[in-house]
């Protein structure tokens, strides 16, 4: 008689040093090779995803990295870490868990949908934080499969941030999953306007090396956003910004409005192709990047709210 397979066993790895994110893409590159997820070290082989828990005690942050970062992204230079800037700092572990040799998909073509941020408290440019990183199940989409990677930030055992990233695996859907709505992320209110209806506050040039400065200060070296040849290479007609870079320059616009704690969830509607230029609106918490001709051609929405 057939029995039915085991969960993957929860398992704690604990880090000394983030691990180098070249390397890692490096590592998500080899499923891209025909026949390499068939190796034990090579992710994508399909299945569970491995119950792994990724721990970094005693994180410091580099001033020149945040200075840079805070350039980049249009920040005000001061002593407390941007909400996405401890996202920027998780991020090796990102990698180091979708890199794994047990994890079901590689790294390289996977869709970033949605992110979500909590920050409970203001986190200082001098304080240590410990991170730990862990991933959700598989759960079913119209267009292919999600997960959601779970980051937090402790300091003296104390939860002062927390950060989900859904990513999509494209592929055969799930007939059974629940169809996203046109508005998935923020849910529409009665008082909360469309992102097409936001008034218009201010207009964004991006030039077409803001992937490759991004991803110098963040470690996001994805092809897709580097160069046009290598995001051809992955099916997009140019390089196409980064989601979390979108989400951060939103942040830095309303930077002076922010309360101490604070949620902010986005969606990623539609990738931004470099060089652009693009349509930042927002009124009372929401907020979108859209076309700059076309109102309805949403980039990124979003909302914030006081946690």
């Amino acid at each position: 008689m057939a029995t039915a397979s085991k969960a993957p066993r929860a398992t704690t790895r604990r880090l000394s040093s983030p691990p180098g994110t070249l390397g890692l893409y490096a590592k998500a590159a080899l499923p891209l090779i025909p026949g390499a997820s068939n190796l034990p070290f090579v992710a994508g082989a399909g299945g569970r995803i491995p119950r792994t828990t990724l721990t970094l005690d005693g994180v410091r942050t580099d001033r020149d990295q945040l200075a840079a970062y805070d350039r980049v992204c249009g920040f005000t230079l001061r002593d407390e870490l941007p909400s996405t800037f401890v996202h920027v700092q998780a991020f090796p572990l990102h990698m180091a868990l979708m890199t794994d040799g047990k994890f079901p998909f590689g790294a390289v073509g996977l869709v970033h949908l949605r992110n979500r941020i909590t920050q409970l408290r203001p986190l200082g440019a001098d304080e240590r934080y410990d991170l730990r990183v862990h991933t959700m199940p598989i759960q079913p989409h119209p267009k292919g499969k999600t997960f959601t990677i779970v980051s937090e930030a402790h300091v003296d055992g104390e939860l002062v941030w927390q950060d989900a990233s859904t990513m999509l695996r494209r592929g055969k859907g799930d007939t059974s999953a629940p169809k996203p709505s046109k508005r998935q992320s923020p849910p529409a209110t009665p008082t909360c306007p469309a992102p097409s209806e936001l008034p218009f506050v201010a207009l964004w040039k991006l030039g077409g090396d803001l992937g490759r400065r991004y991803g110098a200060v963040s470690g996001d070296r994805n092809p897709i956003h580097m160069h046009a040849y290598s995001a051809k290479l992955l099916g997009f007609p140019k390089a196409i910004a980064h989601g979390m870079w979108t989400k951060a320059r939103c942040l830095a616009a309303l930077e002076s409005t922010l309360p101490d704690a604070y949620t902010v969830d986005v969606t990623f509607k539609r990738p931004i192709l470099l060089p652009a230029k693009v349509a930042f609106a927002a009124e009372d918490g929401s907020f979108a990047v859209r076309n700059r001709k076309d109102d309805t051609k949403i980039h990124l929405e979003g909302t914030v709210t006081a946690a």
